[in-house]
């Protein structure tokens, strides 16, 4: 005999734990601490198998049969209910374990070590600010270029257009990482640079080779700090950054041999840099 909604509503506990039947395999379960539990019975391959549907009241009378004829389908399809909701599970948590926010920290966390803390730090707050709340809940594999384009469009309209190439290009590094991980197959950003304005740089202004002598000339009779004028000679001769440079202490040079030891603390790059200086440097 079928259940009706007002018996499932008033099903009392009691000293044991009790079933009450709705037909083709489907009960409710009614527990010693009044908690109630539908489950479905049913047979595959000669074995008796256990399906749990879901607590009462949260999965009702009507929605318990529903989900005991999906599963009577499954079954019909040589398929297994169980099975089938294990399944189902895992691909629930591989989409959320796979989402760009997640996997843009995964990649950041691997990646992090060979980067300055200003650097990560920088990175990580505009994927926050400006990636995840747009697309980070999405499954990495799902997000199509439209949605990466109108997540940077939204950079390009605040006019940081140089911030927006380098989230770009951070996030064109997540799919890639997505990729050879597994959990994606195409990059949705890989086609987007012709689609978005590019910042144009004013180029700082710089000598010509004709006026190198005479400001070599002026360099060698400069009156003023011995500092500067042997700095401004190591950044003719090395190339090396401002940053570089003007922390640099003597005991990182060997004058002897025209070696300057530029230690891992001040490299972008976190490792010790060797620069040859030549002989002579502070003449």
């Amino acid at each position: 005999m079928k259940l009706n909604a007002r018996q499932v509503d008033t099903a009392k506990r009691k000293e044991k734990p009790y079933k009450l039947s709705d037909g083709g395999g489907l009960f409710l379960l009614v527990n010693t601490n009044g908690s109630r539990y539908w489950r479905l019975k049913y047979r595959i391959a000669g074995k008796e198998k256990l399906l749990s549907i879901g607590v009462y009241p949260d999965i009702t009378l009507a929605e318990a049969r529903a989900k005991r004829d999906e599963a009577k389908r499954i079954l019909a399809a040589g398929g297994d209910p169980s099975e089938e909701k294990k399944a189902d599970k895992q691909a629930k948590k591989v989409s959320i374990d796979n989402t760009f926010e997640a996997l843009a920290r995964e990649w950041h966390a691997y990646k992090r070590p060979n980067w300055s803390k200003g650097y990560a730090d920088d990175l990580m707050e505009s994927f926050e600010n400006d990636i995840f709340p747009y697309v980070g809940k999405r499954p990495v594999a799902e997000i199509k270029p439209l949605e990466m384009l109108e997540t940077l469009r939204k950079l390009e309209a605040r006019g940081v257009l140089d911030k927006m190439r380098k989230i770009r290009q951070a996030c064109n590094q997540t799919f890639r990482y997505a990729i050879v991980t597994g959990r994606a197959e195409n990059n949705p950003t890989s086609e987007l640079a012709g689609a978005l304005a590019v910042q144009k740089h004013q180029h700082y202004p710089h000598l010509l080779a004709a006026e190198l002598p005479e400001y070599l000339q002026s360099l060698s009779a400069y009156s003023g700090s011995t500092v500067t004028r042997i700095a401004t000679r190591l950044l003719m001769l090395t190339g090396v950054r401002t940053i570089e440079l003007r922390a640099a202490e003597w005991t990182e040079f060997n004058l002897d041999k025209g070696l300057w030891e530029v230690p891992t603390i001040r490299m972008k790059m976190r490792r010790p840099h060797l620069v040859i200086t030549g002989v002579g440097i502070t003449r």
